[in-house]
């Protein structure tokens, strides 16, 4: 009887990196199992700043949500075509959500 194994392999046989921290900082590297590259910005150093003094894109997008909620709780709506109210629809229940998960974590 043959010994027919199937054997598949994704990964090298050897798999090794040489790491030196000491050269992360120098070339950009990355920690992290997901890592958002937002693009370039002509000034880096005032989107550090930003992130540093007002908050993070999350906290930020987070009070730009809870102003908008307010608006379209405010302001007539009435005569907007239908994709325009499935937007407003879609933010609201995105803005449901979210709140939901934040609750549900605090």
């Amino acid at each position: 009887m043959a010994d027919n194994k199937f054997q598949f392999s994704v990964a090298p046989e050897r798999l090794w990196q040489a790491i030196n921290p000491w050269t992360f900082m120098n070339h950009g590297a990355q920690f992290g199992l997901v890592n958002v590259n937002l693009g370039q910005t002509p000034r880096p150093d005032i989107e550090q700043k930003v992130l540093d003094e007002v908050g993070s894109y999350g906290r930020q997008l987070g009070r730009i949500g809870d102003a908008l909620e307010v608006l379209i709780d405010h302001v007539p709506l009435e005569g907007l075509s239908r994709s325009e109210s499935d937007a407003i629809a879609i933010l609201k229940g995105q803005l449901a959500e979210i709140r939901k998960v934040k609750d549900r974590e605090r």
